[in-house]
């Protein structure tokens, strides 16, 4: 209103001025197409963009911005060619050179083993366009800003390295010849998520799959198929088309539990339902997956789906209501073998093998939603997961435009796997320092996180740092907002030694189970000597048989998840002959060998695998 009466008083065209502001909406907004995820992307009818890109590295980013730093125009998004001889491109996507995706910059071109910047991708494809078919634009993470051009003509940008993100793409495509152009930057910016100090490798690139998703005008947008808490008798949740249409018919068929029911969408397109049913429970001794298919006017779709429940009593982690250990490990999305970013089915099966062949029913998926194949992988092979967003270390807890950030993508990820039975914690944050504008920050997110999802539990990997007197005492607000207590120490590494332990107490002063999110030491495989030299196999073995010891004494102690299953690339272990920039933490070498600490937690295991059958 002062607004206005300050246009009044001075003559000024009101029409002109809000004509002008919805201008500058309209500009703003042109090419906002990301909308909402497409659920289980990959039931749908998908063309696949995964293969052979062109990619052209820009450090000064002379593709997105002239010299006195305006937006260009004509950037490289617009793929442009010399019309004729006298015209000047001083680009040329076409003959650029090639690269695998998904895949990361660092380690596919070694030239850029330790580049942060830009690089500009780009893939020609081919569509036979349908009238009444809708086109969407998928990609599973790229990392870290991500901006999307097809065809020349910007359709969005997404901020976040983890998180999928899709683009309606409709107008754009054309029948025939189309080509997109994808400008990906992975700077380190001290307000991102994560922040500039990171203890793993920020590996760049398109590092997760690519597809354009064909689909009907009105689609199955998004389904909640799941276990009320606590009640194994009753499956409830919710469909959503991607139209507010109301009347829509949209049938649930679980042949195998003789479920078939037809819902009728409200006028958000929606429908709720609760059907009486006691299916077989997912445990990770029989991970049992029912298919689910859900046909509506328009498309039919088919997931594989487990239904369990999980739970805390005072101190202790219930699974379908019984007391369980969590057998665990950490891994990072390290490729087996060769490094670089994992993201195939192929390279989850072979980290979560090394897990089950150590004895574990539950991996710590860290420090980042880690891809699709990796969740759906294990919950195949009957492993529990913790799944984790990048809210790490020194994060800019007092501005508001990183929580935002986290908490997209804090969604993101719970959108994705909301309906997979073997996620049982969302995880907020690992290693933050205390303080008022972080406890705001994190009390939010746990808070949002529990809206998003109210049948699983919260939590975040808190640390322990200091023992004066031998005490460790764990104390940090944030133990009224998490379900689990769980907490990171390195006793015999960063502090003490490994002789340390057998004087060690621990107190934690809360009435809820206790997980060790971390634990461990270096060592460099195939290095032997005597169990008190660091960065020695037996050095390594040696800790973990010492905290083991001391760890297992813990009062409500309900699981462990060691650092970490493979070494993985980090910028920060420059040791020569040593680290080599890996961190060295694994009970598997970069190259696949155990080291004898693997064994020493497989044994370890195998008697707690053996003491819960008992209780």
């Amino acid at each position: 209103m002062v607004f206005y009466k300050a246009c009044i008083n001075k003559r000024v065209d009101m029409k002109r001025i809000l004509f002008t502001i919805f201008t500058l909406l309209l500009a703003a907004t042109s090419f906002a197409k990301e909308i909402p995820l497409v659920s289980n992307i990959y039931a749908r009818e998908n063309i696949s963009l995964n293969g052979k890109w062109n990619y052209v590295v820009d450090p000064l980013e002379n593709g997105y911005y002239g010299y006195r730093l305006e937006v260009l125009k004509n950037g490289f998004f617009k793929n442009r060619k010399a019309q004729n001889p006298q015209e000047l491109v001083e680009y040329n996507l076409d003959t650029s050179p090639i690269m695998d995706i998904p895949s990361d910059w660092n380690t596919k071109d070694d030239q850029l083993f330790f580049y942060e910047g830009t690089v500009w991708f780009k893939k020609d494809f081919e569509v036979s366009k349908e009238a009444g078919k809708k086109y969407v634009l998928y990609f599973g993470a790229a990392n870290y800003d991500t901006k999307v051009y097809v065809n020349g003509t910007k359709v969005g940008e997404h901020i976040g390295g983890y998180t999928p993100f899709n683009f309606d793409v409709t107008d754009e495509i054309t029948n025939g010849n189309n080509f997109v152009v994808v400008k990906v930057d992975n700077k380190r910016h001290k307000d991102n998520v994560p922040t500039v100090n990171m203890d793993w490798w920020n590996y760049g690139g398109i590092t997760r799959e690519v597809m354009l998703s064909v689909l009907p005008e009105t689609y199955l947008e998004d389904y909640f198929i799941q276990l009320p808490k606590g009640v194994t008798n009753l499956i409830t949740g919710w469909v959503k088309l991607n139209n507010p249409l109301a009347g829509q018919t949209i049938t649930i068929d679980i042949p195998e539990l003789k479920i078939k029911q037809k819902l009728l969408t409200d006028t958000d397109g929606k429908a709720v339902f609760e059907i009486k049913s006691k299916p077989v429970l997912w445990t990770p001794e029989n991970p049992k997956l029912y298919d689910v298919a859900l046909h509506s006017e328009n498309e039919n779709i088919s997931d594989k789906i487990g239904f369990r429940t999980i739970e805390t009593k005072e101190k202790q982690i219930l699974l379908n209501g019984q007391h369980i250990f969590l057998r665990g490990i950490s891994i990072h999305e390290e490729a087996p073998f060769y490094q670089g970013r994992a993201w195939s089915k192929e390279h989850a099966v072979t980290l979560l093998s090394w897990a089950k062949e150590m004895g574990c029913n539950y991996v710590r998926l860290a420090h980042y939603p880690h891809n699709e194949n990796m969740v759906r992988e294990a919950e195949r092979l009957g492993l529990m997961v913790w799944s984790e967003i990048p809210v790490y270390w020194t994060i800019s807890f007092d501005r508001e435009e990183t929580y935002q950030n986290a908490q997209n993508q804090l969604r993101d990820m719970i959108y994705r796997d909301k309906n997979r039975a073997a996620v049982i914690i969302w995880s907020i944050a690992n290693e933050t320092p205390h303080g008022d504008a972080r406890d705001k920050f994190l009390s939010r997110l746990s808070s949002f996180a529990r809206q998003q999802d109210n049948t699983r539990l919260i939590s975040m990997a808190m640390e322990v740092t200091e023992a004066p007197n031998n005490i460790n005492k764990l104390d940090d607000n944030m133990n009224e907002f998490v379900d689990v207590v769980s907490f990171n120490q390195y006793l015999g590494w960063y502090r003490g030694t490994n002789e340390s332990c057998k004087d060690m107490k621990w107190e934690v002063p809360y009435n809820k189970p206790v997980i060790i999110s971390e634990f461990g030491g270096d060592a460099l495989q195939g290095m032997h000597g005597p169990k008190t030299q660091r960065w020695t196999e037996e050095y390594q073995e040696e800790l973990y048989i010492q905290n083991l010891e001391m760890l297992d004494k813990i009062e409500g102690l309900s699981g462990l998840s060691p650092w970490i299953l493979v070494d993985f690339r980090s910028p920060r272990r420059q040791l020569p002959g040593i680290q080599d920039f890996y961190n060295r933490k694994g009970v598997i070498s970069n190259w696949g060998i155990k080291k004898k600490a693997f064994f020493v937690m497989q044994d370890f295991y195998n008697k707690k695998k053996e003491e819960y059958k008992t209780k």
